[in-house]
């Protein structure tokens, strides 16, 4: 049997002490900009982070920094700020990691998916001709080719903060 080593999906799998109570999402609203949180960008209500658990390479997650669960309950302005995050986002992926596709998706409540329910956040997956493999078909294993730090530094570069 072929194995692929990730020791960095033990923290997932296994967390080491307690969870933090609350919301993990409005922690990092509430924090500092850095490469330990991986987060790309701030804007006056919203926010952009590298997902930890990536379908692909640049995987980011646009955030209300309002603990919300639907679109519907952002105000105007931060419904605008919002969709502003994901422009400047997308337009990031294709500059700096060029992407040639872009997913984009909702997962509303846990029923639809959503790993953390209680706080709105759009997924902005890149994609790129060829992306897809057998490995997720017949090893049912996602290869992520970059490292967080290397994405994360090409992302910042390409939003014109590094």
């Amino acid at each position: 049997m072929d194995r692929l080593w990730a020791p960095w999906r033990k923290a997932y799998i296994r967390p080491e002490g307690k969870r933090k109570p609350g919301c993990l999402f409005c922690r990092m609203a509430k924090g500092h900009a850095g490469h330990s949180e991986h987060i790309l960008l701030r804007t006056r209500h919203s926010f952009a982070v590298l997902n930890l658990y990536p379908y692909n390479n640049g995987h980011t997650l646009i955030l209300p920094k309002r603990h919300v669960q639907t679109i519907e309950q952002l105000s105007d302005a931060e419904r605008l700020d919002w969709l502003e995050t994901y422009v400047k986002i997308e337009k990031a992926l294709k500059k700096g990691l060029k992407a040639q596709g872009i997913n984009v998706g909702l997962n509303l409540g846990r029923t639809a998916g959503a790993g953390i329910p209680g706080h709105l956040h759009l997924h902005v997956v890149p994609r790129w001709k060829g992306d897809v493999n057998f490995m997720p078909v017949i090893a049912r294993t996602k290869v992520i080719s970059e490292s967080m730090q290397s994405v994360y530094k090409i992302m910042k570069r390409a939003l014109g903060a590094g």
